[in-house]
């Protein structure tokens, strides 16, 4: 297994990784509120190349037997009006995926490219590092607490 810099000869793979990563959650969600429209598989893709095209952004792809296993593609968070007034506005990374394909999860793929993509942030000047984790999905908040990323923000829901 190699850790590579983006490549657009696996954007098909890329593609169906966040597929594979949408139905996870809806499999998980309680609410059923998840869904994945017909024009996911496309919109998502284009959305966060667009993303880490404008935004400092890298992407690192987990290859092995040129297969992607897993990826990684954060971003340097845009700074909002309320931000400026209210925060510190230190530059802060944003890992906008985080996917290793369901079959192999365990094996210590995502702790390699959360740590290629933290040496990335630090490299550019990043403060601190945010991730927006499903509530429901508790592996995966499992897996950054284990890797030293604590509950700074946390949106509550009610159905009503």
């Amino acid at each position: 297994m190699q850790i590579i810099e983006y490549n657009s000869k696996y954007d098909e793979q890329i593609k169906d990784l966040l597929v594979e990563l949408q139905n996870y959650l809806i499999d998980i969600d309680d609410w059923h509120t998840q869904v994945m429209l017909s024009e996911y598989r496309e919109e998502s893709f284009k959305m966060d190349i667009r993303k880490v095209n404008t935004q400092e952004g890298k992407i690192y792809l987990a290859i092995e037997n040129n297969l992607i296993i897993g990826l990684v593609m954060g971003i340097v968070e845009e700074k909002d009006e309320i931000d400026k007034l209210t925060n510190d506005c230190a530059k802060t990374g944003s890992i906008i995926e985080l996917i290793v394909k369901n079959n192999i999860r365990g094996n210590g793929i995502g702790k390699l490219l959360l740590e290629k993509i933290e040496k990335y942030f630090k490299n550019i000047d990043c403060k601190r590092i945010n991730i927006e984790v499903f509530g429901p999905n508790k592996k995966g908040l499992n897996f950054y607490e284990k890797n030293g990323y604590i509950h700074r923000d946390i949106i509550v829901s009610k159905r009503i």
